[in-house]
C-alpha cells in the first residue's frame, strides 16, 4: 500500500500549487455574523471505568489558549473540528454519571460513534510500569491520564507543520490566523463559543503567499501543507494503519519528518511508544529529570527511555507534567515574525 503511494508523493513537487499563485480565486467564506445553526444537539454519555481527568486527555489537541477550534468555559470542553462526514462541534462536561458530550452538525454522530476512543477508552494505562522515582509520584498524581485517539489526520498534522522550527507562540498565532480567516464558523447554539472549524483541504491550497506570510508561515512550511492537503485522503487513511506504518505514510510527504509524524501519531492513533524525537527541548528536560543531565540529545533520551519501551510517549507525558526542567542557560529562542519583514 505504501509502494503504491510513494510515487503519488514524490510527484508533488513537479504538481503541487504554489503558495501565493495569483490565479487561484479566494474562497468563498460566510458572513462572520452567520454561524450555521445545525438541527439539535445529538447527545450521549460516557462512562469512565477508572480514575479520569478530562482536561489532561483531551488538553493536546488545544493549541495555544486563543485556539479557534477549542475552548474551555468553567469546566467545559468545546472543540470544533472537519469529520468525513462534515463540520461539527462537540461540547463535553463531566457529571456525577461521566462525560455529558453533546454535538451539533453534519458530522456530529460520527464525533459522538468515536467518542471512548477520543477519550481513551481503548488505551491500556495499566501497561505502563514507572521506572523511576520522579516518574512514579506524577503517575500517582495523575491517575486520570489517557492518551487519546482523534482518528483525524490534517487536523493534527497541519498544525504540527505550522510549529517546525519556529516557537510555540509563533505556531499558535499562525493557526489562530488562518483558522479564523479561511475556515468556517462552527455550528451550534446560540450562546457557545466562537469557534471555527478547520479549512478543507481545497482551501488551504488556495491560500495565497501574501496569507501565509502574513500568519508568520515561511515558504518551506507553506509546500508541506499544500503538499500534504493535496493527498489528503491518502494520510487519512493512515488512521487504519499501526502507528509505525502510519507515520512511513506521512513521512512520505516532502517536508514531513519524524518530528511533525510522531506529534501526529500521538494524538491520531493515541500511540504509547511514538516518542517525539527532533525537538528543541523535550531531550533536555527527560534528560534533567531522570539522570540531572542538562544537555541530553535524541540518542540520549532514547537511551534514558529505553526501560519505558512500548510506553515511551506516556513515560514523556509523566515526564512533562512533573514540572521538571533545565534551569535556562542560553536565551530563548528568537522569533522571527517574517509577517514583518
Amino acid at each position: 500500500m505504501a509502494g503504491r503511494f510513494e510515487p503519488r508523493a514524490q510527484r508533488l513537487n513537479r504538481t503541487t500549487v504554489r503558495a501565493g499563485d495569483t490565479r487561484l480565486p479566494r474562497p468563498a467564506r460566510a458572513p462572520r455574523s452567520a454561524r450555521a445553526h445545525a438541527a439539535p444537539a445529538r447527545t450521549r454519555t460516557w462512562t469512565p471505568t477508572a480514575p479520569f481527568d478530562l482536561g489532561l486527555v483531551v488538553g493536546p489537541l488545544r493549541r495555544g489558549p486563543a485556539d479557534p477550534t477549542f475552548r474551555v468555559t468553567n469546566g467545559t470542553v468545546w472543540r470544533a473540528t472537519r469529520t468525513p462526514e462534515g463540520p461539527a462541534t462537540l461540547r463535553l462536561t463531566r457529571s456525577s454519571t461521566g462525560i455529558e458530550a453533546a454535538a451539533w452538525g453534519e458530522g456530529a454522530d460520527w464525533l459522538l460513534d468515536r467518542l471512548p476512543h477520543l477519550l481513551g477508552d481503548t488505551d491500556d494505562p495499566g501497561a505502563f510500569t514507572p521506572r523511576h522515582r520522579l516518574v512514579a509520584d506524577s503517575h500517582r498524581r495523575r491517575p486520570g491520564l489517557r492518551l487519546l485517539r482523534t482518528g483525524l489526520v490534517m487536523e493534527s498534522l497541519i498544525p504540527s507543520v505550522l510549529e517546525q522550527k519556529v516557537t510555540t507562540d509563533e505556531a499558535y498565532r499562525a493557526w489562530r490566523i488562518l483558522v479564523r480567516k479561511y475556515g468556517e464558523q462552527a455550528p451550534g447554539p446560540d450562546g457557545m463559543p466562537d469557534l471555527y472549524v478547520m479549512p478543507e483541504p481545497a482551501t488551504w491550497r488556495m491560500i495565497p503567499s501574501w496569507d501565509w506570510h502574513r500568519a508568520g508561515v515561511d515558504n518551506k512550511r507553506a509546500q508541506t501543507i499544500l503538499r500534504a492537503v493535496r493527498v489528503a485522503p491518502r494520510l487519512e487513511e493512515a488512521v487504519a494503519l499501526d502507528p509505525q506504518a502510519a507515520r512511513k505514510r506521512l513521512e512520505l510527504v516532502p517536508g514531513i519528518g519524524p518530528w511533525t509524524s510522531a506529534e501526529t501519531v500521538q494524538r491520531t492513533h493515541g500511540a504509547p511508544d511514538e516518542v517525539t524525537v527532533g525537538d528543541l527541548h523535550l531531550p533536555g528536560i527527560v534528560g534533567y529529570a531522570l539522570a540531572g543531565e542538562r544537555d541530553a540529545d535524541d540518542a540520549r533520551m532514547l537511551e534514558l527511555l529505553e526501560p519505558y519501551r512500548g510506553q515511551r510517549h506516556r513515560a514523556a507525558r509523566y515526564i512533562l507534567l512533573t514540572g521538571r526542567t533545565p534551569p535556562r542557560r542560553t536565551p530563548k529562542m528568537p522569533k522571527t515574525d517574517i509577517g514583518k519583514l
